[in-house]
């Protein structure tokens, strides 16, 4: 049903008979980018290290927010009573 219909007689390709006017520099070999086991855990290490400052700094802020609100609240208190 779907199988590709093949000429009797297969022709050859045309044959190439004028030579490049202007030929293509040749081209370098691309130089081979070796990823080392220990470069992935450095960067693995790196970002598992980011990670915990990050998440540090952020409880460090939520602390210190809370703390700011409660002595606030503790002031304002203080302030009505006097």
């Amino acid at each position: 049903m779907f199988l590709p219909k093949y000429p009797d007689s297969p022709t050859p390709p045309p044959a190439h008979t004028h030579a490049p006017t202007d030929p293509m520099p040749a081209r370098r070999a691309a130089p081979q980018l070796s990823i080392t086991t220990g470069a992935v855990a450095a960067v693995i290490v790196g970002g598992v290290v980011l990670t915990a400052l990050l998440a540090a700094v952020a409880v460090a802020a939520i602390s210190v927010a809370v703390a700011a609100v409660v002595l606030r609240s503790m002031l304002r208190d203080y302030h009505t009573r006097r």
